[in-house]
């Protein structure tokens, strides 16, 4: 077996050029699925493909991670492929199988006591505050992404509307809604915070900005929510992306529709949206878990 890794090393690197650290990742791989076949004293690579599910099977109980079972696959596949190629095999079991599906991991979502807490916690007396309650009011009011929140420009404001436009991933442009609340704040900060920063620093196309009348940056929100988070004694993991993740499962929580939540978030699959509706389910399950009797 080692003498066809050897050989299939050698093809990688003369014939398909590929780097040395790239070729001695697929031997790693090879070399342990090499090693597991020879415990079951094996001596030449299966053409079935029970074999190769055992294999997986052993990975699993051995706590292997899916991220490194996906790429073992992906291994055997190009390997698999290329003894077919070359005449070693007859049959090629990889053909019959399907890839291990990456662990799909529940983003954060935040209750709604919890979302209240945090779009509460600046303090409104402060120019500072007043603009940190907006970006949070207009977070949660729009889902947008934090480089949507960062590169909005005055332009893209249509408040008279109840309307904001935004470029999402791919250049793809979205208008939003944008609710009542959120306008006000919006407006109370142009008047309290924005007006006297551009006075200061320059008329700036961007609608929110630093101390210094800049642009704010993806840090710089992230350090806000983790201060604001400290603050309040949320003790989930909270990122820029959970106001957007609680936007959605918030908007399914009350009956809308899936397809109106993709369009609103800008995802291209609506398989990306649906994780949404299994966060609900598991809250769902929670809640009963915690309130039935006899659960």
């Amino acid at each position: 077996m080692k003498d066809i890794i050897n050989d299939y090393s050698r093809y990688l690197r003369l014939d398909r050029g590929l780097s040395q650290n790239t070729i001695l990742s697929y031997r790693q791989d090879l070399l342990e699925f090499s090693h597991c076949l020879e415990d079951q004293d094996m001596k030449k690579y299966p053409e079935d493909h029970f074999q190769i599910t055992n294999f997986f099977a052993s990975q699993d109980e051995a706590g292997k991670s899916k991220t490194s079972e996906i790429r073992i696959f992906s291994t055997l596949k190009k390997f698999y492929q290329w003894m077919e190629l070359i005449g070693n095999i007859e049959t090629n079991p990889m053909s019959q199988l399907d890839a291990p599906k990456k662990a799909q991991h529940l983003p954060v979502v935040l209750s709604m006591d919890e979302v209240v807490s945090l779009i509460e916690s600046p303090d409104i007396s402060k120019p500072l505050g007043v603009r940190d309650r907006a970006i949070f009011e207009v977070m949660y009011a729009t889902g947008l992404r934090v480089s949507e929140l960062i590169n909005l420009s005055m332009d893209d404001l249509h408040l008279d509307l109840g309307l904001i436009k935004t470029l999402g991933k791919g250049d793809k442009e979205r208008l939003l809604p944008i609710g009542k609340t959120a306008i006000e704040w919006l407006n109370k900060y142009f008047d309290e915070t924005r007006n006297n920063l551009v006075t200061k620093y320059g008329q700036k196309s961007f609608v929110f900005l630093n101390f210094r009348g800049q642009q704010l940056t993806r840090q710089s929100i992230w350090r806000m929510i983790k201060k604001y988070i400290a603050q309040v004694g949320i003790k989930k993991d909270v990122t820029p992306h959970t106001l957007r993740h609680s936007f959605a499962t918030n908007l399914l929580a009350n009956g809308a529709d899936l397809r109106v939540v993709q369009e609103l978030l800008g995802h291209s699959d609506i398989s990306t949206t649906q994780i949404y509706t299994h966060i609900n389910q598991t809250r769902m399950k929670q809640v009963y878990e915690q309130a039935h009797p006899r659960a």
